[in-house]
């Protein structure tokens, strides 16, 4: 092994000599050159000496000058005999088996007969030599030696060369042989790396450091990368590594990276060797690190490079429909080929054709799909609310992960269906128009699918405390109905459904409604008889009649105000949602231990209910994932998986339950719904339902010009729906933007991203984040009056659903384009506005400057921006207008010549704008001092 990993380097070595050695001798009657044998019996010239018979014997030997060439320690190997003493006739005491070794630096060959001195100063002692054997036999043919061989070193040495010296002072012996080298490191291939020949240090223990530099085609893995060289010339201590890049194997014993060969290939930097190319895929040249799939073959982003090609599947086979009125029941076989790939997914085109001759379209969102309409992982889809005597067109997408690389469109399977007569739909909307101490006036929309001519309708109410086995149905041939014969003061319950030739349809949600007290019926008689007092009978009825007028047209009348505060806080429920008041957000940081907000408003799941399927993207704190969860006694779900990275801080930690701590107070469609956290085990995880979409923005651009204006607007108002829920709770959201609004595969739309830690922290690289006033803000969906002191409301966040309109019209157009957010904010304060997307509604670009008002008083409400699409879906003819592409201020959708009453402190000030001032002293001793009570005003 030593042979194998030094060397050395010959300075001298006297058995190469070819004459005389030439050495210096002192005195002359000391050491005699002579020519002798070596052990192998070839010829060389020694120095020996034997003078044991005189006394005080002191004879040196001198080499000539001998160079260093670099070296910094030097050895000496010396092979030579010794005359044993005791075999010696007659020898005297003074009779030595030993010598000395010496040596004199000198950067210069300037020795002489007398220089230097024949003594240990100025020669510096190496050592004394001693023969392990000594001989003592003489035969006919002379001594019979024995040969010692004996290797010494000294340094450091600095200068140019040095002269050796050997001293006999009484003794019987022969130089035979002297050899002087120096130790170095040879060149060496080790760890991937070069190491070039190092000489060895000045010291036996000496290591000197060599750097490697890594052989072609190799990378650095550890740095530095060294070896040490010690000082009998040998490497020690490797340090660092290269490895062969990818594309390139180790082959040789490691001395050499080979570029893998055609066919093969390697994708990651190590010793690993190259593989064969999976199925369906090439390389096309030497030292590849991946395989080009074959035409018509894909390999999907998530897929790993060792994953064979692979293609979109065929289409499905054996359709099946089974409808029954208004719903259909789809089954059919998976494609006969599935392309190689075991995530073959189903999604179905709805396409409606009506009963002419026109081109089929996309169906609304009205239709609902069960389980879901994209993704499906079973052969089969319930598909229900169809409209009855209508010719449908399903498509049965067969699709798997490569379907989006290929530019061919997915493989399905249609089949045409016509549904039959069906009962109406549920009426979704009720209003209250009057009430007394006994009696209810009621008014509803009609169904969103009539199916057919409405015969009647069928109302049923009981009193709230009592069961639903106490109700009373009354029939009516319109939409309008008064309930008499009720108790004063009282809350009802209230459904209604619709009838044609083919029955009754379901009952609407339930709706709550509350009679008059005698107090407040007394008190609005009150209020109505002065009202005859200086005024004509007709100047009262006309007086009347333009005030009922005025909050009849205005717009916003009855979103933020309803009969009384108790019918106010009624109207907030929906179907069999009904608690006695409304709930309040609760901030998670306001308390001492926030991991308490945690275990009230969010419900531990055990992690085995957890399975995490695919990692499809990351978030602030770590990664996002798809997968499902399994409560007991509930059926399975597909969830969202939010993970908190390993390594966290407990701040990070608290900021990141937060979300569900927030997420945990909501429930309404349209807001994100937290199934549960896991915090008694790792990862930590936040589960919501899984939308299958994702996100709003990325989804419109994927999807651009491929819905009607119906669909769009019907997004905004589930989005606006779900604002109006948070605005309710009095959560301000501050984040509001198409990116934080997720779609499930019914295009149902949900308000998303509770986090607070981008407004708590200044630490985000996110570049829609720009720093104001001591925090990160989305500027170009931020209200002036936040971005400037930090003025967060729900009118801020109408500004920002504002924007989420236009973002939603320009299929996911980055608001302002390629404008700076300083560029925005002047522009924002010189009252620029966004123009209206292309093909977009007059009156929907009209509601978006109405939420952009500069004063945030005059901006809408969400219940009224409800109200107001609500209308536009039951009115598509209002969305036909379109609005002019121009920039700048627009007049606001709302006539402001009859300015919403809500927007002023006093019915004073209202009566003012209105142009009404002189009705000032009637409206008060009238006891018209509160909009309450104006609100109430009827014809009569």
């Amino acid at each position: 092994a030593r042979r194998q990993t030094c060397l050395w380097q010959t300075l001298m070595d006297s058995t190469t000599a070819t004459a005389e050695l030439g050495w210096t001798v002192h005195p002359p009657s000391g050491w005699e050159e002579v020519s002798g044998y070596d052990e192998n019996m070839n010829t060389i010239r020694t120095y020996q000496v034997c003078n044991v018979f005189e006394s005080s014997q002191n004879n040196w030997l001198r080499t000539k000058y001998i160079r260093r060439r670099g070296a910094h320690r030097i050895h000496v190997e010396m092979k030579f005999s010794v005359r044993d003493c005791s075999s010696i006739p007659n020898v005297p005491g003074s009779c030595k088996e030993t010598f000395n070794l010496y040596y004199y630096e000198s950067d210069y060959d300037t020795a002489t007969k007398t220089f230097p001195t024949w003594m240990e100063n100025p020669w510096v002692k190496v050592d004394t030599i001693a023969a392990d054997e000594s001989f003592s036999q003489v035969d006919l043919g002379g001594r019979v030696m024995k040969i010692n061989t004996e290797v010494r070193s000294f340094g450091p040495v600095s200068k140019n060369g040095f002269y050796l010296a050997f001293q006999d002072y009484g003794g019987c012996m022969s130089l035979i042989a002297v050899r002087v080298f120096y130790r170095k490191c040879p060149r060496v291939i080790q760890n991937g790396a070069i190491f070039q020949e190092t000489l060895s240090g000045a010291e036996s223990t000496s290591l000197v450091a060599a750097r490697g530099s890594c052989i072609p085609n190799a990378e650095e893995v550890d740095v530095p990368i060294k070896l040490y060289c010690n000082g009998d010339g040998e490497w020690l201590v490797p340090i660092g590594r290269c490895m062969c890049k990818p594309g390139y194997e180790s082959v040789e014993n490691g001395t050499i990276c080979r570029g893998c060969p055609s066919g093969t290939f390697k994708a990651n930097q190590g010793d690993d060797g190259c593989i064969h190319c999976p199925i369906n895929s090439r390389t096309t040249s030497e030292g590849a690190t991946n395989c080009v799939c074959r035409n018509s073959y894909y390999r999907a982003d998530s897929d790993p490079v060792d994953m064979p090609c692979t293609t979109i599947p065929s289409a499905p086979q054996s359709v099946i429909s089974s409808v029954n009125e208004t719903s259909l029941m789809l089954e059919w076989s998976p494609p006969r080929d599935s392309g190689g790939r075991e995530d073959l997914v189903y999604n179905i085109i709805c396409k409606s054709c009506g009963s002419g001759r026109g081109a089929c379209t996309r169906c609304g969102d009205n239709v609902q799909f069960t389980p879901r309409q994209l993704g499906l992982t079973e052969p089969r889809v319930y598909i229900s609310d169809l409209l009855a005597h209508t010719q449908y067109t399903f498509e049965i997408q067969a699709v798997n992960g490569v379907t989006d690389q290929s530019p061919f469109s997915p493989q399905f399977a249609s089949v045409n269906i016509t549904t039959n007569q069906a009962a109406p739909s549920a009426v979704s909307i009720m209003h209250q128009v009057s009430r007394t101490v006994d009696s209810i006036t009621l008014s509803w929309s009609q169904p969103d699918q009539p199916n057919g001519v409405i015969l009647d309708y069928e109302l049923q109410y009981y009193e709230k405390d009592l069961s639903e086995f106490n109700a009373t149905a009354v029939k009516s041939p319109t939409n309008t109905v008064t309930v008499q014969a009720l108790k004063a003061g009282t809350i009802y319950v209230f459904q209604v459904r619709a009838r044609t030739v083919a029955g009754y349809g379901r009952y609407s949600g339930k709706m709550y409604f509350q009679t008059m007290t005698e107090a407040e019926y007394q008190t609005s008689i009150q209020e109505k008889l002065p009202l005859i007092i200086g005024s004509s009978a007709a100047g009262l009825v006309f007086l009347i009649a333009l005030v009922v007028i005025v909050l009849v047209c205005n717009r916003r009348r009855g979103f933020e105000r309803a009969d009384s505060e108790y019918t106010d806080k009624l109207q907030h429920y929906t179907s069999g949602h009904m608690t006695p008041g409304m709930k309040i957000y609760i901030d998670p940081f306001t308390y001492e231990d926030p991991n308490e907000a945690v275990r009230e408003f969010a419900k531990e799941i055990d992690i085995s209910c957890v399975k995490i399927e695919q990692v499809i993207g990351a978030g602030e704190f770590g990664e996002v994932c798809s997968g499902h969860l399994k409560l007991p006694g509930k059926r399975e779900s597909f969830v969202a998986i939010k993970t908190l990275k390993s390594g966290y801080t407990e701040k990070q930690r608290r900021d990141f339950l937060s979300e569900a701590s927030i997420m945990g107070q909501f429930d309404h469609p349209n807001v994100i719904h937290l199934e549960g956290v896991v915090t008694k085990s790792t990862p930590v995880m936040i589960v919501t339902e899984f939308m299958e979409n994702g996100s709003l923005d990325s989804f419109l651009r994927q999807n651009d010009g491929q819905f009607t204006v119906i669909q769009l607007v019907g997004m905004l108002r589930g989005i606006a729906a779900g604002m109006k829920y948070l605005a309710d709770m009095n959560y301000v959201h501050r984040d509001l933007a198409a990116r934080n609004i997720l779609v499930n595969s019914n295009l149902v739309c949900k308000v998303s991203d509770f986090g607070l830690s981008r407004f708590l922290e200044d630490d985000t690289s996110d570049p829609t984040y720009t720093s104001a006033l001591g925090g990160k803000i989305p500027i170009r969906w931020t209200a002036p009056e936040a971005i400037q002191y930090r003025k967060f409301t729900s009118a801020s966040d109408v500004w920002s659903y504002g924007i989420v309109m236009w973002e939603v019209m320009s299929y996911g157009e980055r608001p302002y384009w390629d404008m700076t957010n300083q560029d925005v904010i002047n522009a924002i304060e010189q009252d620029y506005r966004l123009p209206p997307p292309m093909d977009c509604p007059s009156a929907l670009h009209q509601l978006m400057l109405d939420c952009w008002q500069k004063d945030r008083n005059h901006r809408p409400k969400f219940g009224q921006i409800v109200n107001t699409l609500d209308k536009m879906i039951r009115n598509p003819n209002s969305l036909k207008a379109m609005a002019p592409l121009s920039s700048g201020i627009n007049l606001p959708l709302l006539d402001r010549t009859i300015p919403d009453y809500s927007s002023f402190n006093t019915v004073d000030e209202w009566l003012e704008a209105i142009k009404m001032s002189q009705y000032k002293e009637s409206f008060a001793s009238s006891g018209f001092t509160s909009f309450d009570v104006v609100s109430q005003m009827t014809m009569e």
